[in-house]
């Protein structure tokens, strides 16, 4: 089991978080570069189909 130990103080606000927000905006741009593809994936497959 863990151990409840303190392991320090924490101040609200005090975390640095940059890392945890370039990684969050790299997955939404990712998402949606994505989502793009596959409507345009979608659209060029309605247009080119075959018989």
């Amino acid at each position: 089991m863990a151990d409840n130990t303190n392991h320090g103080t924490h101040t609200r606000g005090s975390m640095d978080i940059s890392s945890h927000q370039q990684t969050y905006a790299g997955f939404w741009t990712g998402t949606k570069i994505i989502v793009s593809g596959c409507i345009l994936l979608a659209i060029f497959l309605a247009i080119f189909r075959t018989g």
